[in-house]
């Protein structure tokens, strides 16, 4: 519990790839008997190593005490190719925070945070990893692959997102840059999303059209909707007059909390409950993910889905 406690007062910026580090161990230390199987960060066995074949797994530690060469045979070795999209627009920045630790994280950080776990996962899987960002521009994209130098690629990314002050009134076009992201993605891939689904594009259907087109080519889909759920989804604010701000539009409204918590609570409710239907009808996976609690159900979708696509 302490070193939890210690965990959580950790600033994000600077020290990401730690804190994934942190929580992948912590995850997998609670998983005793696992229920998936296939999922192991241990190899198998040695086998020689034979001249003319990849020194990529060979036991350099082992060569050091028998001054002969193995390699390290894995079980479940697998070619899974999996690519995260991360909606980096001025919604995805709220709340507003100065400092984030793995205790306290806006949506975009814990999306952020929640990358570099998966990236971790697939790391230990020898899986192929790629990253797209977007919000009102197509801000990054680097294709699966499986090197450390790529991996520390996108970890410089993620760490930059995390680190640069938010740009205000930076929109959401949500299914414009999904149909290009898709047109990029030829191989069979798994591919994860991370939206808080506010759109200042509001056409639904070519919002579904463009979520989708992610389906093309036999892709298997997670959508992780992030909230906070606390103040986005059940409006718990106390009952004094306040302003709300519409970041990617600059719209503004005072209003009392109190006056509007009941309306605003069934329409996010019928607005979530559509989300899941069209998901449903379009076979995306939909995953509910609130920034307040920990990262195990990211971790547990991981493990189910790439059970599923291999």
């Amino acid at each position: 519990m302490k070193l939890q406690s210690e965990l959580n007062n950790v600033q994000l910026s600077g020290n990401l790839d730690l804190l994934a580090s942190q929580v992948v161990e912590g995850f997998i230390s609670g998983m005793h008997k696992s229920p998936f199987h296939g999922f192991s960060s241990e190899f198998a066995e040695h086998k020689i190593y034979n001249q003319g074949e990849s020194t990529r797994h060979i036991d350099w530690k082992l060569f050091g005490k028998t001054d002969k060469l193995y390699t390290k045979k894995y079980d479940e070795e697998t070619n899974l190719r999996c690519h995260i999209i991360i909606d980096n627009s001025t919604s995805m920045h709220y709340p507003s925070l100065k400092q984030q630790s793995v205790g306290n994280l806006n949506k975009l950080g814990f999306s952020v945070l929640a990358t570099a776990v998966l990236m971790k996962m697939l790391k230990k899987q020898r899986d192929a990893v790629g990253l797209s960002v977007y919000s009102d521009a197509y801000e990054f994209y680097a294709p699966e692959k499986g090197s450390d130098r790529h991996r520390y690629l996108l970890l410089n990314t993620l760490e930059g997102l995390v680190a640069r002050k938010k740009k205000e009134n930076k929109k959401t076009k949500t299914y414009t840059y999904l149909h290009q992201i898709a047109n990029k993605i030829h191989r069979r891939s798994l591919i994860f999303l991370f939206t808080d689904m506010f759109q200042t594009e509001t056409d639904q259907e070519e919002l579904f059209q463009a979520l989708q087109h992610l389906k093309y080519n036999k892709h298997e889909v997670v959508l992780f909707h992030v909230m906070d759920k606390e103040k986005e989804f059940a409006f718990n604010f106390d009952n004094t007059p306040k302003k709300f701000l519409d970041v990617e539009t600059g719209i503004s409204i005072d209003l009392f909390a109190e006056n509007v918590k009941d309306v605003y609570e069934n329409s996010m409710q019928d607005f979530q409950q559509e989300l899941k239907l069209r998901c449903a009808k379009y076979r995306i996976k939909y995953v509910e993910v609130d920034v307040r609690k920990n990262f195990n159900q990211i971790l547990e979708t991981y493990l189910i889905e790439r059970q599923k696509f291999i």
